[in-house]
């Protein structure tokens, strides 16, 4: 009978959001898989909680997975935790965990704290429907090919951002997917922490202004323009820019807003509808 891995979540910040059972089960446990072993050890010794423990990150996964799983195929009983919140959420333990299950062993969640759904919980921004992106690439070229992929996504967007990244990620989401409202959410549960509403140029702003420090989640709520708008781009930027008598600059602007697209792309088919109605 092989052992139990249990997938457990700490706090994201404050201790006080250790549940009871989480508690009991690392103090029964044989062993304790962590991302960081001298951060848990702090979470560990506020506990009194006094246990093996044994490093799980992204570089040494594959040597430490096979130590893992061999010490459950031994009938041991093991905890994954991470550094902060739910484990396999923006982390390699559900490699663990896929390994596990192919084995059979038996592998349990003890919920708790997840800096996402924290966020969502109270931004304000629809949570019926939701898709969770984690972190967009460091490249501004691939970072704004993965946003271009998200702006369809239906529901609310949620990203994991590092805070030295924040301004040039909010930028690019500016570009690509429009003036949306956002919620950047910072230090959760903490005693700093804080949320920023408004437009992405709103918030950008602000972001501007000052140092972003600690973790930071980055909610963007949907194109609803996108499912209300049903005009072709090019008859939308037509009636703008004959009709309505918009500039090209403006009209690209309002257009993005209505559908969703990128303003460079607006821009740029403006620019040729602007052209076309000269020529004629």
């Amino acid at each position: 009978m092989a052992g139990t891995l249990y997938i457990m979540a700490t706090p994201i910040g404050n201790l006080e959001d250790m549940t009871y059972r989480a508690v009991r089960i690392l103090g029964e446990v044989d062993l304790i898989a962590a991302e960081d072993t001298r951060h848990s050890l702090k979470l560990l010794n506020h506990f009194g909680i006094s246990k093996p423990l044994t490093s799980y990150f992204d570089h040494n996964q594959q040597f430490k997975g096979e130590r893992i799983l061999q010490a459950l195929r031994d009938e041991r009983s093991v905890a994954l935790i991470s550094d902060a919140g739910t484990p396999c959420i923006s982390d390699p333990g559900f490699n663990l965990v896929r390994a596990a299950v192919a084995e059979g062993i038996r592998v349990i969640p003890v919920p708790g704290s997840c800096a996402a759904i924290t966020a969502l919980s109270a931004s304000g921004l629809p949570s019926d429907t939701f898709t969770f992106a984690g972190f967009p690439p460091n490249r501004q070229g691939k970072r704004r090919a993965f946003l271009t992929a998200m702006a369809s996504q239906p529901g609310t967007l949620i990203f994991y951002e590092a805070p030295h990244r924040l301004e040039e990620t909010l930028r690019d989401m500016g570009e690509v997917l429009g003036e949306r409202q956002i919620v950047v959410a910072r230090e959760l549960t903490k005693i700093y922490e804080e949320f920023m509403r408004g437009t992405v140029g709103e918030v950008l702003a602000t972001v501007a202004q000052g140092k972003v420090r600690g973790e930071v989640v980055i909610l963007v709520a949907p194109g609803e323009a996108v499912e209300q708008e049903t005009e072709p781009l090019p008859e939308l930027l037509h009636r703008l820019l004959h009709d309505e008598g918009m500039t090209v600059k403006d009209a690209a602007r309002k257009a993005a807003e209505m559908t969703g697209v990128s303003k460079n792309t607006a821009y740029s088919e403006a620019l040729r509808v602007q052209n076309g109605m000269n020529e004629h």
